[in-house]
């Protein structure tokens, strides 16, 4: 049954689907659990859609404009919700927004874990749960205000954490999976005297992605490569894909039991990556969760590493038939708690491919975007969740909201001239929302840059500019105004904070 909230001043039909009634909190009203439904009369709004991990596009469209999605299932299986995708009616998870154009937009977000989703129409916007029932937030009034009223009620009952990253180098954008100890030795003694804090090693060390072992390109070992780093006076940094493994990985091979399948018994592909679909582990499995642990324990405190880069752990959250109907976000947030448990508070643990929710309070950092690239644009693709400098920045732009709940990781910068087709004003957004981030990661060798590029990246990681937002695209950085909105789109408005 219908019945009539008040949100700052203005009136809204709520119908609710369970019992309980709205109760008042700082900045909105508590609604009750289970389905909601707020009749808006905002009629042809903007409709903010947050993507469900790091991947997902994130951003606002009109709510007559088609919605914003991943086209290619193959794709959106990877960097996306697709259970839940729809071609016709604007979705997102976990919060949606309005904006009527009145200078105030109307909030709904999921306050709890069971797979949060919303949907809105020109005349409603509509929450709901896959599992179980959790309340929701809803609140009106100026953009910043709505935002950071929410994430207060989500620091409040999910946690929030506050370490910084520092300065980080990582070797992914220079040489992908062809690194070797040989060279990362190189480019660690070219490192010494930058302003970096930490040294972090990407994929294409391990055996295969499921089985966590050095390859033949590391001789010396891990624990070596992290002492190493160690001595050249900056935090090692490691990364993992621990939630997903290769179909010919040992670890799959000999462990079939211990990886996720659907309804018909069939292996869940979690998503396509190295030229072919991965697996998800069954994180509802005592031995799972002991492989997990060991593997963490092993990486930690036996080889050193400080910094884990943890990606592709969507795949922990996927649909699947899981141990006595366990629910896949709580089952992922169980498996981070139980690496942040053996890794320590101390060390430094940043999710790619996460979910917002079910990280809070135990992941410090939050990949906010697709791979950067150092292209801006793919002329052969239109997918928001492609690799290309664009997408991250829109995505980024759109996610700065979590800066009071986790630190927001736009990927790397760059000041290479070598292998780089970004232009000036585009590695001038990069560098500038790394700023406003307080996020700073780059991947050029200094053996790379010219005298003046190292002088200028020497320049940039020093600074700590001053950052204002003055609207939805606008920030000043160091004073000086910076304005995403012709990055977004070229008709993109900047619209005002009052």
């Amino acid at each position: 049954m219908a019945s009539l909230i008040e949100l700052a001043g203005r009136t809204f039909a709520l119908v609710p689907e369970g019992p309980g009634h709205p109760q008042a909190a700082d900045g909105g009203l508590i609604l009750p659990p289970g389905r909601v439904a707020l009749l808006h009369e905002l009629g042809d709004a903007l409709f903010y859609r947050h993507g469900q991990n790091s991947w997902s596009p994130c951003g606002w469209r009109r709510l007559s404009e088609p919605p914003l999605r991943i086209a290619d299932p193959r794709r959106r299986r990877t960097a996306d919700d697709d259970v839940w995708d729809d071609p016709a009616r604007h979705h997102s998870s976990a919060v949606a927004a309005l904006d009527g154009g009145d200078g105030n937009i109307l909030l709904l977000g999921g306050l709890g874990l069971g797979t949060a989703r919303l949907a809105a129409d020109r005349d409603t916007l509509v929450g709901w749960y896959e599992h179980g029932a959790q309340p929701w937030f809803a609140a009106y009034g100026p953009e910043d205000e709505v935002f950071a009223a929410y994430t207060r009620q989500l620091a409040g009952r999910l946690g929030s954490r506050n370490r910084r990253a520092g300065n980080v180098w990582c070797s992914w954008y220079a040489y992908y999976e062809a690194i070797t100890e040989q060279q990362l030795a190189k480019d660690l003694q070219d490192l010494q005297g930058l302003p970096f804090d930490v040294v972090q090693v990407d994929d294409g060390w391990e055996r295969m992605v499921g089985d966590w072992q050095p390859n033949d390109k590391f001789p010396a070992g891990m624990r070596a490569l992290a002492d190493r780093i160690s001595d050249a006076g900056m935090t090692p940094g490691l990364w993992l894909a621990p939630f997903i493994a290769l179909p010919g990985s040992r670890f799959a091979q000999q462990h079939p039991g211990l990886l996720l399948r659907d309804t018909r018994g069939e292996l869940v592909v979690a998503g396509n990556n190295w030229g072919t679909g991965y697996h998800a582990l069954d994180l509802s499995r005592p031995a799972a969760l002991d492989h997990l642990a060991e593997l963490i324990h092993r990486v930690v405190h036996e080889w050193g590493f400080r910094y884990l880069k943890l990606d592709f752990i969507n795949a922990g959250a996927v649909p699947g038939v899981r141990a006595d109907g366990a629910e896949r976000e709580q089952t992922y947030r169980d498996a981070l708690t139980l690496i942040r448990q053996v890794a320590g508070d101390d060390v430094y643990l940043l999710g790619s491919g996460a979910i917002l929710l079910p990280s809070l309070g135990i992941l410090d950092g939050l990949r906010s975007g697709p791979d950067v690239a150092p292209m801006w644009q793919n002329y052969a693709s239109d997918d928001p969740s492609d690799a290309m400098a664009r997408n991250a920045v829109v995505n980024t732009v759109h996610r700065l909201w979590h800066q009071p709940l986790i630190e927001v990781d736009p990927d790397v910068v760059y000041f290479r001239s070598r292998l780089n087709l970004l232009t000036d004003q585009q590695l001038g957004w990069l560098r500038d929302l790394a700023d406003i981030c307080r996020f700073r990661a780059l991947s050029d060798p200094p053996s790379w840059l010219s005298a003046t590029e190292l002088d200028d990246l020497r320049t940039y990681l020093a600074a700590q500019p001053e950052i204002r937002r003055r609207s939805r695209y606008v920030y000043t950085v160091a004073g000086r105004e910076v304005d995403f909105a012709p990055a977004i789109t070229p008709a993109a408005q900047a619209y005002p904070i009052t």
